[in-house]
């Protein structure tokens, strides 16, 4: 009996496994993703990254700056039935440029036009002005896909800490923080992370634990060795940017998009 009851939860637990893996691989494959959006597939590895991360479709999740929406699109359509997807986007007042205006306003209308965000919250981060994007210890999971570097060049370290502080303060104990970000050689001089778009991983790490996060592991799916990080335009040299246009486009189309650092970290369950 107790060998059938074991059969049974390991085939349980395999079909739970399965189905997840389903729901993530149909979001990828969404119709709603434009063929411009898959073309960077290869760049940045969804559904690698999310099952890194440990994403599942039952979930509350929040995605913090979703810019476009590139990753919107894919968490909306994975949690729209079971899960929650809170997109903690532009925190926009008087001050704000009409870049931020502009990008709110499109992200709302992308939002407004599929059903795939039916459930979607859309609430305010900013590293100093807007830190409470979702109740307290109510998330699974809070993503961030290339920002760090933002925070960083807009209010330097301060501003990368109270972004992690906040990042603690709405997940759940034994919930995850994943963070994608555009890797400098820890060889390289620290004033480079100020104006190339480039974060050294020992700073990125020592900012979530300095929050209270431990470093669970770390991926290499989004590595790309071809990139020296020491472009003339910083990060934007590479594609999709392409900052110098024509000037050694084909090098830099070569070279492909930013080396990225993929780190997990837990927020630890109550001791």
């Amino acid at each position: 009996m107790k060998r059938l009851l074991k059969l049974v939860l390991i085939a349980s637990l395999f079909s739970c496994s399965t189905v997840f893996a389903d729901a993530l691989q149909d979001a990828v494959q969404a119709d709603s993703r434009t063929s411009a959006e898959r073309a960077r597939d290869e760049y940045r590895h969804p559904q690698q990254t999310l099952r890194f991360f440990d994403v599942q479709p039952t979930m509350a999740v929040a995605e913090i700056s979703p810019g476009g929406g590139w990753y919107s699109n894919i968490l909306a359509a994975l949690l729209k039935d079971k899960g929650q997807y809170y997109a903690a986007h532009n925190y926009v007042d008087d001050n704000s440029s009409d870049y931020y205006r502009k990008g709110l306003a499109a992200f709302k209308q992308k939002v407004a036009a599929d059903d795939n965000f039916s459930k979607t919250k859309i609430t305010a981060f900013h590293p100093t002005k807007a830190l409470d994007f979702a109740p307290t210890a109510s998330l699974d999971r809070v993503l961030t896909f290339r920002n760090v570097h933002n925070w960083y060049m807009g209010d330097g370290q301060q501003g990368v800490e109270n972004a992690f502080a906040s990042f603690f303060t709405a997940l759940k104990p034994g919930g995850v923080l994943g963070v994608v970000e555009h890797a400098l050689p820890e060889s390289f001089d620290d004033e480079f992370q100020k104006k190339s778009g480039y974060m050294k991983q020992s700073f990125v790490i020592a900012a979530a634990k300095k929050a209270g996060f431990e470093l669970q592991a770390s991926s290499d799916v989004n590595a790309n060795p071809l990139d020296t990080s020491d472009h003339e335009k910083g990060v934007w040299t590479l594609p999709p940017s392409l900052r110098l246009g024509e000037q050694d486009q084909a090098k830099y189309l070569a070279i492909g998009e930013s080396n990225r650092m993929t780190l997990k970290f837990i927020k630890p369950t109550t001791k």
